[in-house]
């Protein structure tokens, strides 16, 4: 049986010479490809940690950007939650710090990011943020507790991700946990060191995946014997 070529060439034909040597034609060559070096513009992240009241001022704080881990690990150390409620949750003057320290950052040819730690379970955020150009891309890690008759961690989920996608210029991730797990809390920020440039949409975001999740999978695709199909996740 005669195999066509692939990619759809022709077989070549070869001609006799006056020496009776068959020249054949010389092997298709695929086209090269090559990806141009480009470099990523360098990011400054702004954190903000909601501690309930002292929340009202510590996000009037403006302190400059810096690369020392160890002063970011204190301050975020020193910072201490009251046992007083409180049911007001503006991010307006969050939004303010963070449109105007991107603007300065696009003088530099730089990106802003700004990563909110948000921890009710019962308080929805709110703001008074105008329609604006985006200039900064928002991260949301949601810790709250199981709900119950006293808080409904959804509608506050829910409020948040209106939030993020009313000011966020680039793909924005918000992650959530109520286990109140040190290692989920490690994993999600594991997740948004990535680069905003370098993103898949959240929805296609499956990593890690899940224990249970793998097992499912395996499960679902065994065959009638009982023996494992393999699949690629």
């Amino acid at each position: 049986m005669d195999h066509a070529p692939r990619h759809g060439v022709p077989p070549s034909s070869s001609s006799s010479s006056s020496s009776g040597a068959a020249a054949a034609a010389p092997p298709a060559t695929s086209p090269e490809f090559s990806l141009p070096p480009s470099r990523l513009p360098l990011e400054d992240i702004l954190f903000c940690v909601d501690v309930d009241a002292e929340a009202r001022s510590e996000m009037k704080i403006s302190k400059e950007f810096t690369s020392d881990a160890a002063s970011s690990i204190e301050t975020i150390r020193s910072l201490a939650a009251t046992e007083t409620r409180y049911a007001v949750a503006d991010l307006t003057h969050l939004f303010k710090i963070a449109y105007e320290e991107g603007k300065r950052a696009e003088t530099q040819g730089r990106l802003l990011r700004v990563v909110l730690i948000y921890c009710r379970s019962s308080t929805k955020p709110h703001h008074q943020w105008p329609v604006k150009p985006k200039n900064f891309t928002m991260d949301i890690v949601y810790l709250h507790d199981k709900p119950t008759a006293d808080n409904c961690p959804q509608n506050v989920y829910d409020a948040l991700v209106d939030a993020l996608e009313h000011v966020s210029q680039y793909e924005g991730y918000i992650l959530e946990s109520g286990q109140g797990l040190a290692r989920v809390l490690f994993r999600q920020i594991c997740i948004i060191l990535s680069h905003p440039l370098l993103r898949c949409m959240q929805d296609d975001l499956d990593i890690p995946k899940q224990v249970v999740k793998k097992i499912l999978a395996i499960e679902g695709v065994q065959s009638e014997d009982g023996a494992p199909v393999s699949s690629s996740q």
